[in-house]
Parts: structure tokens; C-alpha cells; sequence
């Protein structure tokens, strides 16, 4: 279930958080596929699909997926970058996705649940979900491991200042849950006859430019950019003066931490 500011918080810059965000890990479809103990699932739902990045990762992966996101800008940016014949995305709720009882093997939420009221939605998880089928949420740590501990450190001080900002500057009424209770509420919900939390990895390649552009991708800075803020009272502009200095234009490994949050019906 998404407030009205939650989803407006995602209006607006669709195309730069496609463009600098990272696809999931490569090992969650075939952890996920181990659990259901098939490993071409007949259908997978993708929750906040938002631009599709993480819908599209199961085209080869699963017979028919679908996208379910409320958010037009969203919606409109996977269906124009991120298409399959295998694949659809639908305007629809993490608490009703339109969808019929018991239709799925496996159903994930890609870095979007802490902006879900969370009985509902694992509610619903249960009630699309078939028996023995799996829930699974999934969230990056934020920065990525690269090879200059100076830019993570310069995106840490950055993303302190916009949360301090955001806070007290401006009333969002957003709702945010804690990410680190998404195992405990998993449990507390009774939907779910076994839970556990895992990590995995990943790696792939940035620079300074994609550095900052992931900073740029995030919510809540642009809610201060949209309120009038410059990227210097932001702190973006310092952080990209040290990201141009320690990480440059030349594409190097990043390592991707997730941390991901599974339930079995």
C-alpha cells in the first residue's frame, strides 16, 4: 500500500534512475528458482516494478512476468525501455495488484518495500502467492564498495545532509518503514511458514558520473531539488568534486551488497 506522497515522490526523473541504478544480482533467480524447486517458474510478479530494471532481469528467467507499479512516470519508462513479449506492467498496489488468488511461484520487491504498509501488503503477497511459493525483498547497501574508501565516505556525509534537510525542511508526509525490521514484521504477519534473511553480491562497473548520478537517483534528493534546492546547499556538489577527484571518468569494478528478505508460503 503506497500514500499518495509515496508515490508522487517518484514523478519526474523516471529515465536518471533507470539510467544510473543497478539490476539485481544474477544468484537471486537462481536462489529463489532452488526454493520453489523449479527452475522455470510460470509466473513471477515484480512489486514496485518502478522503471522495470528489476522486472525485465526475469525475461529469460521465467515464462510470463509481471510489473506491477503505481507510479506513471515509472510504469511509463519501463514499458518504453525494459519491454518483453514475456512481460507486463500494470498500474496496481503492493496491497492489491488486481491479480487473481494463488497465480504465482514467486513474487519480489526490488529495493520499494520499506514504502509499503507492510500487513497489507504481505497479505496480499499471501493471497497471490501458491502454496510452497516464495516472497522475496531485496535492498542494496548504500554506497557501493568501490576502490576509493574517500567517495564512499563523501556519499555517507552527503546522504546524512539530505535526510537531515528533508526532515526538517520539508513536511513530505511520506511514509518510510525501517529496513531493518522487514524479517521481524515478515514474521509478525503470520503469512509466511518459514522466513530468513540472507546476503548476496554482485559486481559491476562505475565512474565518478555514475557515481553521483546514483546519489541524484535517490528520493529524497530529488524532493529537495524539486523544493528549490541547489546541489551545493544538497551537498551534491561536493560530492561530486571528490568523486571527480578519487574515481575520474575510468569505469572500475563496484562491488553491491543486498540484503534480502524471504518468506515462504
Amino acid at each position: 500500500m503506497l500514500t499518495s506522497p509515496n508515490i508522487e515522490r517518484f514523478s519526474g526523473y523516471a529515465s536518471l534512475y533507470d539510467h544510473y541504478r543497478s539490476s539485481p544480482p544474477d544468484i537471486l533467480a537462481q536462489i529463489l528458482t532452488l526454493l520453489i524447486q523449479t527452475k522455470y517458474p510460470r509466473l513471477v510478479v515484480d512489486l514496485g516494478s518502478g522503471t522495470g530494471l528489476s522486472t525485465y532481469y526475469w525475461a529469460e528467467k521465467a515464462e510470463q512476468i509481471i510489473g506491477i507499479e503505481p507510479n506513471e512516470d515509472m510504469r511509463h519508462q519501463a514499458e518504453s525501455q525494459h519491454s518483453a513479449q514475456n512481460i507486463s506492467y500494470r498500474h496496481g498496489f503492493s496491497h492489491e495488484t488486481g491479480l487473481a488468488d494463488e497465480c504465482t511461484q514467486i513474487v519480489v520487491c526490488s529495493q520499494a518495500l520499506h514504502w509499503m504498509k507492510p500487513q497489507p501488503t504481505f497479505d496480499e503477497v499471501r493471497r497471490i502467492l501458491q502454496t510452497g511459493g516464495v516472497f522475496a525483498a531485496f535492498d542494496y547497501d548504500w554506497p557501493p564498495t568501490t576502490h576509493r574508501w574517500e567517495a564512499e565516505a563523501a556519499y555517507i556525509e552527503c546522504d546524512q545532509r539530505v535526510r537531515k534537510l528533508e526532515k526538517i525542511l520539508i513536511n513530505t508526509g511520506v511514509l518510510n518503514y525501517d529496513k531493518n525490521q522487514h524479517l521481524a514484521r515478515m514474521q509478525a504477519s503470520h503469512c509466511f511458514r518459514f522466513t530468513k534473511q540472507i546476503a548476496i553480491h554482485h559486481t559491476d562497473l562505475g565512474n565518478a558520473e555514475r557515481f553521483v548520478g546514483i546519489a541524484l537517483s535517490q528520493g529524497s534528493v530529488q524532493t529537495l531539488i524539486k523544493a528549490g534546492y541547489s546541489e551545493a546547499e544538497i551537498g551534491i556538489a561536493q560530492l561530486r568534486q571528490v568523486a571527480d577527484t578519487v574515481l575520474g571518468s575510468q569505469q572500475n569494478p563496484w562491488y553491491w551488497t543486498s540484503r534480502v528478505r524471504i518468506g515462504v508460503k
